[in-house]
């Protein structure tokens, strides 16, 4: 039963990290939760079976307890495991879900609390400010990021009218109520989205949810690699889109416009320099304004603006790579494989539109390549 201090009219949050080979971001998420103030909190790392320093970083902090799931049961995923743990001993009256990878600036638990009550939700959730470094990242996470914020408008997920719902599991907080009445985790065992699912069985009862872009509250690395990024993408983009393969395609096609415009005005300016390329530079001009208007909403610096261009290419990869390993069993993530997902595109209540692909079943690999993520 969720408890709070009798000597504060404050409710207690229960903060659930899932962690499974973290010790590279661990000890900044823990260090950035414990000194939160202004609520009432518990934290909790669920171990879930790391074979590196994770579990030692969690238990140097004094106050983090550190928890192991149960053994990972059939077709379930790994992280719905290990955050169903967490829920399972939490006490408060919310639960707090957020990723290993996530730092949180100070105040930003007692906010986020406050932030739900006065909007009288039952889930609140944040897309966090996305650290990027490289060329790789600062390529293609804006692009991504921009198509996720068209895709998942916060304003038609807010709105209880629309059928739209959303959230982004590096910050998901919840009341307990509503966690137990949809089934938690239990419910989307199998979903590799387990996010959005949630939030869309909490929105399908009448209740309440808000997202927005969280860069007050909270900021991740996803990934340091380009080989982290490509799994962790390959895991998710061909669920998170209705069409991938279409989508593949309009990207690519923008990206081939816009470079092969741009070229056109140089070759054309080159070899006639007193008649300039007017038709060429101005279609440049109009296709670049309008995919830099899409990569604004993204949130990212502009030097990942600037090169985001070159993102498109990547981006329509990874979807293909996404889509082919869903449909053939081949996703990876975590020394996991998992033998496919359904794409419900559960964002926006729409019907499946994958259905060739299966649920998610994994199949335990422990010897696979781990990632930070």
């Amino acid at each position: 039963m969720p408890t709070a201090n009798p000597a504060s009219s404050k409710p207690l949050v229960s903060v659930i990290v899932p962690a499974r080979n973290e010790e590279v971001s661990l000890g900044a998420c823990l260090e950035s939760l414990v000194s939160q103030v202004g609520v009432e909190k518990e934290i909790i790392v669920v171990d879930d079976n790391s074979t590196d320093r994770t579990r030692q970083i969690a238990e140097s902090f004094a106050g983090v307890r550190v928890i192991q799931p149960d053994p990972l049961p059939e077709n379930w995923t790994g992280k719905n495991n290990a955050v169903a743990a967490g829920a399972k001993v939490g006490r408060g009256e919310w639960l707090l879900f957020t990723d290993a990878d996530t730092v949180h600036l100070p105040g930003s638990l007692a906010r986020s609390l406050a932030e739900a009550k006065k909007k009288k939700v039952s889930l609140l959730s944040y897309s966090p400010e996305q650290q990027v470094r490289g060329f790789w990242e600062n390529a293609v996470m804006p692009v991504i990021f921009a198509e996720l914020a068209s895709t998942y408008k916060p304003s038609d997920v807010s709105d209880p009218k629309s059928p739209a719902a959303a959230a982004n599991g590096q910050y998901l907080l919840i009341t307990r109520e509503a966690y137990d009445f949809v089934g938690g985790h239990a419910a989307v065992a199998t979903d590799l989205l387990e996010d959005v699912a949630l939030a869309r069985l909490v929105k399908a009862t009448g209740r309440k949810i808000f997202f927005r872009f969280g860069g007050d509250a909270v900021r991740t690395r996803m990934y340091h690699t380009f080989s982290q990024l490509r799994e962790g993408w390959t895991k998710n983009l061909a669920l998170l889109f209705p069409a991938p393969q279409r989508l593949a395609i309009l990207r690519s096609l923008e990206f081939l416009l816009i470079i092969g415009s741009l070229g056109a005005t140089i070759f054309e300016t080159i070899q006639h320099r007193s008649r300039p390329a007017i038709a060429a530079s101005v279609l440049c001009v109009v296709l670049f304004d309008i995919f830099i208007g899409r990569i604004k909403k993204a949130h990212f610096p502009f030097k990942a603006n600037a090169v985001a261009i070159f993102g498109l290419p990547i981006f329509a990869y990874l979807l293909w790579r996404s889509r082919l390993f869903h449909k053939q069993g081949k996703v990876q993530w975590k020394g996991r494989v998992y033998a496919g997902s359904t794409n419900t595109h559960v964002g926006t209540g729409a019907s499946p539109v994958q259905a060739e692909c299966n649920e998610a079943a994994p199949i335990t690999s422990e010897s696979e390549e781990e990632w930070s993520t």
